[in-house]
């Protein structure tokens, strides 16, 4: 009977925290490879905050080494060589903005702004 409980318990938990149809956050991927300057760059700068910002909350970083096997979950997304690429997916996962290179933090912001300003807005619960 306590088993049935905390089984139902967690069950709960998951479906309050898993959004229904497995739907996913939006997400910025960063494609990086090994030895990249910019890539450096851009983690000097801006990742250590990225995630504490608006932008961050609204679509996490999520890294993708292009030395490395595409991710399955990525198949609909195209690779690119040059890194850093930032590729922006919606909840759905669908491509909504591709920055290729990191023009430093003075223009990543604003460029990263207009590229979000093409999601859906979220749902505030």
């Amino acid at each position: 009977m306590h088993r049935t409980r905390t089984t139902a318990a967690a069950a709960l938990v998951l479906a309050l925290l898993v959004p229904a149809g497995g739907a996913r956050a939006a997400e910025l991927l960063i494609l990086v490879q090994p030895g990249c300057a910019w890539c450096a760059r851009f983690d000097r700068e801006i990742a250590p905050a990225y995630g504490r910002t608006d932008e961050g909350r609204r679509a996490p970083l999520r890294r993708v080494d292009v030395t490395q096997p595409w991710p399955e979950d990525l198949q609909a997304v195209t690779p690119d060589r040059l890194t850093p690429t930032f590729v922006l997916l919606d909840d759905n996962g669908v491509e909504r903005g591709r920055l290729r290179g990191y023009p430093g933090d003075n223009f990543f912001w604003p460029l990263l702004s207009e590229m979000l300003a093409g999601l859906k807005p979220t749902k505030v619960m």
